[in-house]
This record gives C-alpha cells, sequence and structure tokens, in this order.
C-alpha cells in the first residue's frame, strides 16, 4: 500500500475535510404551500414563461449571479498538469473567493479532457446554467483557442482569469508606480519575461492601457521575441508584431539593458547582473509563485519599486483584487462579453483605491480591502454600457 500524503492532524487538510462550499436554498421550504411554490406545481408557470421568453431567466433563476469556475486540471498553481480532481480544491477556492468578494455564486467545473473541441463543446453546453465562465488553469496555448472560441460562440461573459485577471491587476499596479515615481507609462520601457497565458495578456493589457508596444520587449525560455526570431508561431508571432520595434536579440539581460520596467511572469530564475542593468529608479514585479524570478530584497538594492505575488512581501499583486469585481460588474450590467476597455476600468479602478496614499510599498489595495470589489464592478458595468455590450 503507498504511503499516504494526508495528515490528519494538519490544520489545512481539517479546513478542507468535506470541501470549502455548499449549495444553500434561498427560499423556505417548510409548509406544503412552500413546496407549491417552489416546486410543483407552481415552478412550471416559470418554466413556461422562460420558454416563451428566455431572457427571463436572467430574472427568474441564478443564472443570474452564477459563475461557471471551468478547468481541465493541465496548468494549476505551479504545480502544473495535476488532473481534474486535484484541481478541485483550487476551484472551490476559486468559487469561495467569488462569494466572499463578489457576492458572486460560483461552481467549480473540473473537466476530464484537454481537447480543445471537447472543452468548447462541454462549456457551451452548460453554459445556459450560467451567467459567466470563468475559465482557470488552463495550459498555454490551448487556453487561448478555448477562451476565442467561447467568446464567439456565447453571448454571456467568458474570462480566462490566468491571463486577464493577472494583467489587470499588473496595469493597475504599474499605473500607481509609474504615478509614485513621476513617470507616464507611454514613456516606460518593459520587459516582460514570459510568453505563456500571462505573459501575453499582461503585454496586450499594458499597450490597450498606454504602454507603447515599441518600448515592450518579450522573453521566453529561448530569449527575447522579435522579427528576427524563426519557428515563431500563434501567439508569440502577434507578439513579434506588436512588440521590440528595435529588434533587440539575445537574453533576459539584453532585455533589461536600460530597461525601466521587469514584469516576470515566467517561472524562471533572473540573475541580479540583469536586473542592475536596468535604468535608475525602476520598477520590478517578480511574480511566480512561490519563488519570485528575482528574490524582492535582491531587487529592491537596483529598483525603487518592487512587487510580487507572494503575501508575506508588500505590493502583492494578487487576481483576487480583479475578477470578483470584474464578473460583478459584468453581471450587474448583464454584459455579453468582457472588452477590453472593462479591462483598463477595472485596472484604473483597483489603482483609484490607494491613489491618494501611495507609498512604495503600497502600491496596490490589500486583497482584503472591501472597497476594491464595489468599485471595480461598478467602473465595468460603466465601461460595458459606454461599450455597447450591456444588457441592463
Amino acid at each position: 500500500m503507498p504511503t499516504s500524503t494526508v495528515d490528519p492532524a494538519d490544520p489545512v487538510f481539517q479546513l478542507h475535510r468535506g470541501g470549502k462550499m455548499a449549495v444553500v436554498s434561498t427560499v423556505p421550504l417548510t409548509s406544503r404551500d412552500d413546496l407549491s411554490l417552489a416546486y410543483t406545481p407552481g415552478v412550471a408557470r416559470v418554466c413556461e414563461a422562460i420558454a416563451a421568453e428566455p431572457a427571463l431567466a436572467h430574472d427568474y433563476t441564478w443564472a443570474s449571479n452564477t459563475v461557471a469556475v471551468v478547468t481541465d486540471g493541465t496548468a494549476v498553481l505551479g504545480l502544473g498538469d495535476i488532473g481534474p480532481r486535484a484541481a478541485l480544491p483550487v476551484m472551490e477556492g476559486k468559487a469561495v473567493l467569488f462569494k466572499q468578494f463578489g457576492g458572486v455564486d460560483a461552481v467549480p467545473v473540473c473537466l476530464d479532457t484537454q481537447d480543445v473541441d471537447e472543452i468548447v463543446a462541454v462549456v457551451k453546453a452548460l453554459a445556459p446554467s450560467f451567467g459567466g465562465i470563468n475559465l482557470e488553469d488552463i495550459s498555454a496555448p490551448r487556453c487561448f483557442e478555448v477562451e476565442r472560441r467561447l467568446d464567439e460562440a456565447l453571448d454571456i461573459p467568458v474570462f480566462h482569469d490566468d491571463q486577464h485577471g493577472t494583467a489587470i491587476v499588473v496595469l493597475a499596479a504599474l499605473r500607481n508606480a509609474a504615478t509614485l515615481l513621476d513617470r507616464k507609462l507611454g514613456d516606460l520601457r518593459v520587459a516582460v519575461s514570459g510568453a505563456g497565458a500571462a505573459g501575453v495578456a499582461v503585454t496586450k493589457m499594458l499597450v490597450a492601457g498606454g504602454v507603447d508596444p515599441d518600448q515592450v520587449v518579450v522573453c521566453d525560455s529561448k530569449g527575447i521575441i522579435s522579427a528576427y526570431r524563426t519557428g515563431l508561431t500563434g501567439t508569440k508571432a502577434e507578439l513579434a508584431e506588436l512588440t521590440n520595434a528595435d529588434g533587440r536579440q539575445g537574453d533576459i539581460a539584453e532585455a533589461l539593458r536600460d530597461a525601466d520596467v521587469l514584469i516576470g511572469v515566467s517561472g524562471g530564475q533572473i540573475p541580479e547582473h540583469a536586473v542592475a542593468g536596468m535604468a535608475p529608479g525602476g520598477i520590478v514585479f517578480a511574480l511566480a509563485n512561490p519563488t519570485p524570478e528575482v528574490h524582492p530584497e535582491v531587487a529592491a538594492r537596483h529598483v525603487a519599486v518592487v512587487a510580487t505575488g507572494r503575501s508575506d512581501f508588500p505590493n502583492q499583486i494578487n487576481n483576487v483584487l480583479a475578477f470578483p469585481g470584474v464578473f460583478r460588474g459584468a453581471l450587474s450590467a448583464r454584459a455579453t462579453r468582457i472588452t477590453d476597455a472593462m479591462k483598463v476600468a477595472a485596472a484604473d479602478a483597483i489603482a483609484s483605491v490607494v491613489a491618494e496614499a501611495l507609498t512604495p510599498e503600497a502600491i496596490v489595495p490589500s486583497p482584503l480591502d472591501p472597497r476594491v470589489a464595489p468599485a471595480v464592478a461598478e467602473a465595468v458595468a460603466e465601461a460595458a454600457r459606454r461599450d455597447g455590450v450591456a444588457r441592463a
């Protein structure tokens, strides 16, 4: 028999026993009248009304406030491809965060397939039960196609949090860091280490938020992505066209030479001498978890502002600052999709929460700050209306 990895005395296992969430009724069921209203025969009248006018499902079912958290378990935290069952505790945790911070109900949906066609087909078939789809921990590059195809096929918001949640909070943090240092986004030279799901989304989000794409250089495990690289396909070919106008070639040290900003979303380690080559008064966001690309204490020797993805250092770039409010706002507006303008609005709202009290150790709000989700929700809903994707 294999040795169990479970320690019953471990408080983590104690907390997870039985799962972290449950379904709770919102209506009383204490009498025959209650049953006749909530179920048969009364429920049939609601069903007939929705059949005649499908939009009524928004008002008379849970769909208007419920999101599916969908994964195939291929890119879970820093654990990689651990499969759908092992991913379930993370999806439950995500659902609890949705409820706690955004007042949004969420249901984990862990799919036992890694086939893009099957994932898309299953989610499309499940979509009538939900008001939005949060894609989670699906590995690149498949995640890009899954999101694109579902976004085209469904009339409800589809949002891959590993991409866009990270990108939104990075833009918010960079906006505040630039303000603190009396810099403009459009003047910053930015190096992005990592060209996976988060790296691609961060790059596009920064450009949408005002960073000059000509001043952005993106690196993958083989070095700088440029038009001179052969064999680039898909999203990396798009990045080569969008960024690196100077045609830089080489490794991360070359990308960081005279750069103002490093954004690490790769998990690979960056040597200190590369960070030392940055321009004075720089910014480092080393977001790999649990081990940042460069240790914050090392980065602080060479730059003015440092952020990580960890809760035990200042300036945590945490997706929980974004996704609860993004979905709360999108659901409230009955948005058909989430646009770039809605993401930029979310970033601006996050940044605004601490805009009057910026310090090098506080360029983003705490993930527990109760002001964040309402501010993001309001900004996202308004942006949805301006973009013409709102139905309410």
